[in-house]
């Protein structure tokens, strides 16, 4: 079977996970995968400036720019079909994928979160929001998660999780930094699996092929 993904990456900041998953993929640590585009809704991200120093077919796309949710959803498909697009990222997306493009790609789009789900997901739960609620109910471990994306905010099934201790002095910031490093790790690990065919989803459960080395590791 071919795994070949041809990856869109949907990124509103500066792009440090799409740049994490870029450079395992281009040192060949991701086989079997490229990325074929990247979209923002910022005009600004430093996603896009990544993508356009390596060459990478960059667009700023947003829902503003249509009159309707079924208009900017139309030429969203088009969008991905033109690049060939099999398989979905969201690096710090900041806005919901309408409901055909998570069906369209069902299990195959993942999305990596600031915490380890279900504790502080949902609508609202992004960046600081995440790490300042986790410190505020006095949560002892934090951590990340990749899941894959359905119709409701964080709450596809979950591929990947890793933990970090909250120490007594940590603050928002500090928290996001030690999180941010689990994200760079975790998110290319999943890209990883999904790439060489490991992955498998029954009844909204992630099933790892156990004889991936990659696997072995986070067990």
């Amino acid at each position: 079977m071919n795994n070949q993904l041809h990856i869109a990456v949907f990124a509103s900041g500066r792009g440090s996970n799409f740049s994490a998953v870029l450079e395992k993929i281009r040192s060949g640590e991701i086989p079997n995968a490229s990325i074929a585009v990247v979209i923002s809704n910022n005009s600004t991200a430093g996603a896009l400036e990544i993508a356009r120093s390596y060459s990478i077919p960059a667009i700023h796309y947003s829902r503003a720019q249509y009159e309707s949710d079924e208009a900017f959803t139309a030429q969203l498909r088009s969008l991905l079909s033109e690049h060939g697009v099999n398989f979905i990222i969201l690096a710090g997306y900041m806005k919901m994928m309408p409901q055909e493009i998570v069906r369209q790609f069902r299990h195959r789009m993942l999305n990596v979160h600031p915490a380890l789900l279900p504790a502080f997901g949902g609508k609202g739960m992004y960046g600081h929001q995440v790490h300042k609620a986790v410190i505020e109910y006095g949560a002892k471990v934090s951590g990340a998660t990749v899941h894959l994306v359905d119709e409701e905010y964080d709450h596809g099934p979950v591929v990947l999780q890793a933990c970090i201790a909250v120490e007594d002095d940590d603050s928002p910031d500090s928290l996001a930094e030690k999180v941010l490093k689990i994200e760079h790790l975790l998110l290319p690990e999943a890209v990883r699996l999904f790439a060489e065919g490991r992955v498998i989803v029954q009844d909204r459960k992630v099933i790892i092929n156990r004889n991936s080395p990659i696997a072995s590791t986070l067990s």
